[in-house]
């Protein structure tokens, strides 16, 4: 397609439809405020539109400079397009296009180390964002301190001078920061973590530690790492979406997002330096994120991977096709009154509308949201998503019964073989090892109890608890024995 037809680039924007919104701001007076690390989608449908609205509002320093840290395809995807692409929102039938100007071009991390770690110490930039997912904080979930003996860890406290980490990248900005006498910019994880913030925070403070004692001071004293609370269903682009939103445009945009017209972003009040206008923006600030972001992780998320494991073993793509399932219709809104009893809603947040919300989102049959999409990397979105309910379930002496359904269906996704008997790969960074697990037990309960063992997804307190043992076994005999629509049923009865 993008041989015969052009591409989206600033040259094309005269030429789009009248109804497609696009910047009306002077692009070439912006100036990069931002550098955004692990660029991909989410970023693009979330964080940029709201830097985009900055820039839209007469404030243009917020302009961002994207990076990617392992592959060269967003590059290819948006610098060619000098930077824009367009945003599709779709609820239902209606479909609104709107070109994003935001992006001030990509660089690719791996290409040219010491290029990246240049952007990130200018003066200009404020903030630095990542979306790295749970896996590119090179931290160990058990413990949560940063993994030393990890390769690319082990490489950029020997040679910090070409970074292969996004730990590395920061803290060579921060040095080269600190030697050229600027403030330290502020670091926003918009990732999906619980204590994001400090996360990151553990491990920059940890690799600058052991590089330099005193820039791990100075980190300490005038860094910030606010924690972030971010929601915004994101699905994946399929070419399918390209080629309809070049019958729509008269352009190729192989850079597009489509989402859905939610979208909320609360951040904690601590910033090193400047900021745009947040409150203006649409961006809560708040004294405490933890009570917003429980409510997501364990309401939105952990809703979402139970889905996603049981929709996909029953055969199902999307979705909205699984909510569309009586049983497991009914499976959710179980799961949620035991993650309702786990909540201390901040002011402002009533759960029974924002239940009713969430499900309207999953019904969203325009977002074609993919089950296998969700269920990537679920050994790192579990402790948060499921776990934490079920811990906090157990320690108040209650029930966990739909909780222990998603990780049984988790535990049964690491078979690579759905309900139908379609064979598909686990993309999960310990797919081998569950694998092998599942390959050496006797039967289906051993299955379980070595599972339950993986100290890295499992804390020990939870795993060597014979309430939450015995649940899950339950839960996954009956999705072995009857399937996922049963046992659903069962588990909200």
């Amino acid at each position: 397609m993008s041989g015969q037809t052009s591409r989206l680039n600033s040259g094309a924007l005269s030429q789009l439809p009248l109804d497609v919104a696009q910047p009306k701001y002077d692009r070439a007076e912006v100036r990069t405020g931002v550098v955004h690390l692990g660029l991909g989608a989410f970023h693009r449908a979330h964080q940029a539109v709201v830097f985009d609205d900055a820039l839209a509002g007469g404030d243009l320093r917020w302009g961002v400079l994207g990076a990617s840290l392992r592959s060269p395809g967003v590059r290819d995807q948006l610098n060619p397009q000098d930077g824009l692409y367009t945003l599709v929102l779709r609820d239902g039938a209606r479909e609104d296009l709107r070109v994003i100007g935001s992006g001030c071009g990509v660089l690719v991390g791996p290409e040219d180390p010491a290029a990246l770690v240049a952007a990130m110490a200018r003066a200009e930039v404020h903030i630095v964002t990542l979306t790295v997912t749970e896996k590119g904080y090179r931290i160990d979930p058990a413990s949560g301190d940063l993994i030393f003996n990890d390769p690319d860890v082990a490489a950029d406290l020997t040679d910090l001078e070409a970074p292969r980490t996004a730990p590395g990248f920061l803290v060579a900005a921060l040095k080269a920061r600190k030697a050229a006498g600027l403030k330290p910019f502020t670091v926003i994880s918009c990732d999906n973590l619980p204590q994001n913030g400090q996360r990151i925070r553990a491990a920059v403070l940890a690799m600058a530690g052991r590089i330099d004692p005193d820039l791990a001071d100075w980190i300490r004293r005038h860094g910030a790492f606010p924690q972030t609370m971010i929601d915004r269903i994101v699905p994946a682009t399929t070419p399918d979406d390209v080629a309809r939103l070049t019958g729509r445009l008269g352009v190729e945009d192989q850079g597009m997002v489509k989402t859905e017209p939610f979208t909320q972003w609360v951040i904690e009040n601590h910033f090193a330096g400047e900021r745009p206008d947040f409150p203006g923006l649409g961006v809560q600030l708040a004294e405490s994120v933890e009570p917003w972001e429980n409510a997501k992780l364990r309401l939105l998320n952990g809703a979402h991977s139970a889905l996603s494991y049981l929709g996909a073993l029953a055969g199902f793509e999307h979705v909205h096709e699984v909510v569309g399932v009586p049983s497991f219709r009914t499976y959710v809104q179980a799961l949620w009154d035991e993650v309702e009893t786990t909540l201390e809603p901040p002011p402002g947040l009533v759960i029974a509308d924002y239940r009713n919300a969430l499900m309207a989102r999953f019904c969203n049959a325009a977002l074609m949201h993919r089950t296998r999409q969700i269920a990537i990397d679920g050994s790192q979105k579990l402790p948060q998503r499921l776990l934490a309910t079920a811990a906090d379930r157990l320690a108040a002496g209650l029930g966990i019964k739909a909780t222990a359904l998603g990780v049984a269906a988790w535990m049964r996704w690491q078979s690579g073989l759905t309900e139908g008997g379609e064979r598909f790969e686990v993309d999960d960074p310990l797919a081998a090892e569950t694998a092998r697990r599942l390959a050496e037990a006797d039967n289906e309960a051993d299955q379980v109890l070595s599972l339950l063992r993986l100290a890295a997804v499992f804390p020990q307190r939870l795993a060597a608890d014979d309430r939450f043992a015995l649940a899950v076994t339950d839960a996954y005999l009956s999705l072995c024995r009857k399937g996922a629509v049963e046992a659903a049923r069962e588990a909200a009865v």
